[in-house]
């Protein structure tokens, strides 16, 4: 896969490929794959062909097995459907994966290692007592991923396999089409106000944290501002590489959001809890201070569950992180750029900042999110109430939700089978304290944001 960065130089620079995006960047196959699927739902739904759908989106997590025969007798009966299930997402994922670059004598072993775990994950959570132990898909998935990861040496090529940022935003593709438009107008400018306010707060606390107090490289600081501020992983990179940033400088903000994005996923879900947090401001919470949008909804999904209202909780996180949050990586970037051309360069670097890298750096992925929302919304809305309950929501909305599930699940264990914490880049204490601060500033601020000043909004998701 092209990862859209000149390695050979001592920053990273970034490359816009033009009209070739559209298909070699996930973000677009993101959008591609996640709206097929959704009209492919709508087009078997028309046709009469809805459980062909069905079928592909089976697992065990439904279960409510309480012996290892019934779970062995659910196997044994659906044995072809799972295969079948296993081809339909090899191809969907493989074939986008191979015109990107992939190497598929790698990606093909790797996806089946990654099915059958998540297969078992399904399982796990399928069981009649895991509730009682907090034992929910997303969790188990990301903790059993980290101890076989850190446990168990697996060859760096499997990684070519466990794609964490193009499961999750074909996940969120799919999340717009079961997400009516109206909520996304009605609670959209809360969440983007509120976005407003945590990424301008949190970015600018550790840049002058680490430039005032720690005597920080203003481009080091600059890239763990905006990562802590934002997006985590993409927003570290997507300012690496308009300030000019040096490798090492990437690398660690990339730690340093991998280790506290880990953290905050059993972290707050469990505050929540403590705290009786309704479902919706919960999710509006994680969304505010969780640094990466995989993590985020392992979080989120994660509480949902243990507070009865999973959907509630994903969706004001997907309103907070997604639409608030994620779109301030390409107003970051342009601003850093002019900054580091006009002030830092004193403008001797040849590089002039330019308007369109907002839309270069704009997650193109929020765009399928939206316009999933909007057909689905416009073709749902076509049926009486009755119907839409009777036939539309169990048709074309709950296969296309089980889809999503098994798309998050990969992600989930995704992440866990890719942070080997042996490899991570090793920080100093005052990069350290830098970023904590300021995740100890997002996390406050999160909370009086999300449950005591829109709170109400948040619990009426």
């Amino acid at each position: 896969m092209s990862s859209g960065w000149d390695e050979s130089s001592e920053g990273a620079k970034p490359k816009h490929l033009g009209w070739k995006e559209l298909y070699l960047k996930e973000d677009w196959w993101a959008v591609w794959l996640g709206f097929g699927l959704m009209v492919l739902a709508i087009l078997f739904f028309r046709a009469g062909s809805s459980d062909m759908l069905k079928s592909l989106a089976i697992n065990p997590g439904g279960l409510k097995w309480a012996t290892f025969s019934q779970l062995a007798a659910h196997f044994s009966s659906n044995a072809q459907l799972y295969f079948y299930q296993f081809i339909f997402w090899l191809v969907l994922f493989g074939v986008p994966a191979a015109i990107m670059g992939a190497n598929m004598k790698e990606f093909v072993p790797a996806f089946v290692v990654l099915y059958v775990l998540s297969v078992i994950m399904f399982a796990i959570a399928g069981w009649v007592n895991a509730a009682q132990f907090n034992m929910e898909a997303p969790l188990v998935a990301l903790v059993l991923g980290l101890i076989i990861a850190n446990v168990f040496p697996l060859p760096k090529w499997m990684d070519s396999a466990f794609r964490v940022e193009y499961f999750i935003k074909t996940g969120i593709v799919l999340l717009g089409a079961t997400f009516p438009i109206t909520l996304v107008l009605v609670a959209g400018p809360v969440a983007i106000a509120q976005a407003t306010v945590i990424s301008l707060v949190t970015c600018l606390v550790i840049y002058f944290i680490g430039t005032r107090v720690f005597g920080l490289d203003k481009r080091l600081a600059a890239v763990m501002g905006v990562g802590g501020a934002v997006c985590g992983v993409s927003a570290s990179m997507a300012i690496a590489a308009s300030v000019n940033a040096k490798k090492e400088h990437l690398y660690t903000s990339v730690t340093l959001v991998v280790v506290w994005a880990l953290v905050m996923i059993l972290v707050l879900p469990f505050l929540s809890r403590a705290m009786g947090l309704n479902a919706g401001v919960a999710g509006a919470w994680i969304g505010t201070s969780e640094f990466a949008d995989a993590a985020g909804f392992a979080a989120a999904t994660t509480y949902g569950k243990m507070a009865g209202n999973e959907d509630a909780a994903i969706k004001a996180f997907t309103l907070m992180k997604v639409i608030g949050r994620d779109i301030w990586i390409g107003i970051w970037s342009l601003v850093f750029a002019a900054i580091a051309t006009f002030v830092w360069e004193k403008g001797q670097s040849g590089r002039a900042p330019d308007a369109r890298e907002i839309w270069w750096r704009f997650p193109k992925f929020v765009l399928g999110f939206f316009a999933a929302s909007l057909l689905i919304t416009v073709y749902t809305g076509s049926f009486p109430l009755a119907e839409f309950n009777s036939a539309v929501r169990p048709n074309v909305l709950l296969p296309l939700v089980s889809l999503r599930t098994w798309v998050f699940i990969f992600c989930f264990l995704s992440i866990g089978l890719t942070t080997r914490f042996r490899d991570l880049h090793a920080v100093s204490w005052k990069t350290f304290w830098t970023f904590t601060i300021g995740v100890a500033v997002n996390v406050v601020l999160g909370y009086i944001l999300s449950v005591l000043v829109f709170g109400s909004y948040w619990a009426a998701i």
